[in-house]
C-alpha cells in the first residue's frame, strides 16, 4: 500500500513538473554574427558545387518551410537523390543530422552534401582552392587565423544554421499563456495528439528530433531504406529513423524519408496505423492537422536574403 501511494505520489509530482511534452522555442537565436553573415554566403552560393550550379538553398527554400517541397532533390547534372530532403529550420534542436542520425550536428551534417556525388559533387580539396581564388579569401582570414579549410567551411555555415529557428509559432504563445492564441480545433487537436500517442516521439522544444523510432512499429511500412542500419550495420537499427521535427509541418511536404505523400491528412492517417495501431475518424485528423498548422513559426530575418 505504501508504494503504490509513493509511486502515484511521484507520478503527480512528475506531471506536474512536465505538465506539457511540448516547449515553446526560445524566442532568440544564440549564433555568432559575424561569422553567420560569412555562413549565409556561403549557404546560397553554387560555388560549393563541383558544376557551380547547386547551393544549399536550392534544397533549403527559407521563403516556406526550409526544404524543397519535392520528393526527392536534384543535385549536378540533373541527378535525382534518393532520399527526401528535411527542413533547415530548427535542424539545430535535433539531437542528430539526416535521417539516419549520421552526423552529430550542423557543422559535420554541411560535409554531407558538398561530398555527395549526386549533390554538389564536389571535394574539399577542390572547394578549398576555388574559395581561394574569390572575395572569400579576405573574408575568412577576417574571421579564422587558419584561413579557408574544410573546418572553417563548415563551420561558418553551420553557425548560419543556428539562426534559422523559427519562434514564437501560435503553438508557441499558447504554452507562454496566450490561451487565445489557437483555435479550439486546435486545442483539440493537441488533446488528440496526446492522446492517441503521438507525442512518445513528437515532443520536446522540436516537436520530434529527439530520438530515433522504427518506421512502422505496428504495420510493415515496405520502405526501401534500411534508415539507422545503414549507419551501425545493426540488425536491430532496421527501418529506425531520426523521429522529425513537425514544426512547421503543414509547409513542408511531401513526407516521410521517401516522401510517400504528400497529404499531410494521409501523413497523420499513415502514422496512427503504422505506428500506432490506432483508428482515426476524418474528424480527428482534421483536428491533428488544425493542431499542426499552429506550430507554424516566425520566418527569422537572416533567411532573407
Amino acid at each position: 500500500m505504501k508504494k503504490s501511494y509513493l509511486f502515484f505520489s511521484l507520478l503527480i509530482f512528475s506531471v506536474s513538473l512536465y505538465a506539457e511534452p511540448i516547449e515553446p522555442l526560445p524566442l532568440k537565436a544564440e549564433y555568432d554574427e559575424k561569422i553567420a553573415a560569412l555562413g549565409k554566403q556561403l549557404f546560397f552560393d553554387p560555388m560549393l558545387s563541383k558544376d557551380g550550379t547547386i547551393s544549399c538553398a536550392t534544397c533549403h527554400h527559407l521563403e516556406n518551410g526550409g526544404d524543397d517541397n519535392l520528393k526527392f532533390s536534384f543535385g549536378i547534372n540533373g541527378q535525382e537523390g534518393v532520399i527526401n530532403s528535411p527542413t533547415v529550420y530548427n535542424a539545430v534542436y535535433n539531437f542528430r543530422q539526416f535521417w539516419d542520425g549520421k552526423a552529430k550536428d550542423l557543422q559535420e551534417q554541411a560535409i554531407g552534401p558538398i561530398e555527395n556525388p549526386i549533390e554538389m559533387g564536389n571535394s574539399f580539396e577542390n572547394l578549398i582552392k576555388t574559395l581561394n581564388a574569390s572575395k572569400y579569401k579576405k573574408q575568412f582570414e577576417l574571421l579564422y587565423s587558419e584561413g579557408i579549410t574544410k573546418e572553417t567551411i563548415t563551420h561558418a555555415i553551420a553557425e548560419y544554421e543556428k539562426a534559422l529557428t523559427t519562434p514564437n509559432a501560435p503553438f508557441d504563445q499558447y504554452l507562454r499563456g496566450d490561451k487565445n492564441a489557437i483555435s479550439d480545433n486546435q486545442k483539440e487537436g493537441y488533446a488528440l495528439f496526446k492522446s492517441k500517442g503521438c507525442i512518445s516521439c513528437h515532443h520536446g522544444q522540436n516537436v520530434g528530433g529527439n530520438l530515433y523510432n522504427k518506421f512502422g512499429v505496428i504495420e510493415n511500412t515496405k520502405s526501401a531504406d534500411l534508415g539507422r542500419y545503414n549507419v551501425t550495420k545493426k540488425d536491430r537499427d532496421r527501418y529506425f529513423f531520426k523521429v522529425p521535427s513537425l514544426r512547421n509541418v503543414a509547409m513542408t511536404s511531401p513526407y516521410f524519408h521517401d516522401g510517400r505523400t504528400a497529404s499531410l491528412d494521409e501523413a497523420v492517417k499513415m502514422m496512427a496505423r503504422y505506428q500506432l495501431g490506432r483508428p482515426v475518424s476524418e474528424e480527428e485528423v482534421m483536428k491533428i492537422v488544425a493542431f499542426l498548422s499552429s506550430l507554424n513559426g516566425e520566418i527569422p530575418l537572416q533567411a532573407k536574403r
